[in-house]
Formats: C-alpha cells, structure tokens, sequence
C-alpha cells in the first residue's frame, strides 16, 4: 500500500511540474554566417533564464528555440541574441556588439539610413 501512495504521489508531482511550464517553441531568422556564430548565439540563451532546447542552422539561418514562456518572452530572447552581436527580427545588435564579432562571423547588415 505505502508503495502505491509513494507512486502516486510521484505522479501527481510530476503532474504539477508539468503544469507549470508554458512551454512554446519558435523559430526566427537570426543572422550569422558559420559554427562559431552558432556557439556564440545558442550560448547567448541559458536554461536558468527559460530556455528549455535551441538550435541554430548556419545555412538556413533560422533559430529554433523552445522556452517556458512564463520565465521569458519571445521578444527577450531576441535582445539576448542582439546582445551577442546577431541582428534578429525581434532586436538589433548594437555596433559595438557587432564590430566585438570574428571577421569571418561579420554577416551583412542593411544600411543604415
């Protein structure tokens, strides 16, 4: 009996857990060119902020990232990507942060106007 209340208790917490991620997931163009854009930009999002799993495709140039929105909103994750110096639709990266890129990272901005 006691193991069949241990494991349903188990279950139930579980249950809780769950619950209590808002779990999304997106994609969005981010810009890059090559491995080390991938590190820098997936190494920009951290678990501890929200972020469950990402992953960056240098050929297609698209973010896929899936976050526990009740932490971090959409918006957000695309300041963090900026901060590291990659252009996103949801932010900018400053100049400073873009001109601190490896050559080889240094994709093309729009012109300012």
């Amino acid at each position: 009996m006691k193991k069949i209340m241990c494991l349903l208790c188990a279950f139930m917490l579980v249950g809780f857990i769950g619950m209590a991620q808002d779990k999304k997931t997106e994609t969005f163009k981010v810009s890059g060119n090559c491995d080390m854009c991938k590190e820098k930009i997936e190494g920009a999002l951290k678990k501890k902020d929200g972020v469950i799993s990402k992953k960056w495709d240098k050929d297609t140039k698209m973010l896929m990232v899936t976050y526990d929105a009740s932490k971090i909103t959409i918006q957000e994750i695309g300041k963090k990507v900026a901060a590291v110096g990659y252009d996103n639709q949801y932010a900018s990266a400053n100049d400073e942060a873009y001109n601190g890129l490896h050559s080889c990272c240094k994709y093309e901005r729009p012109k300012k106007k």
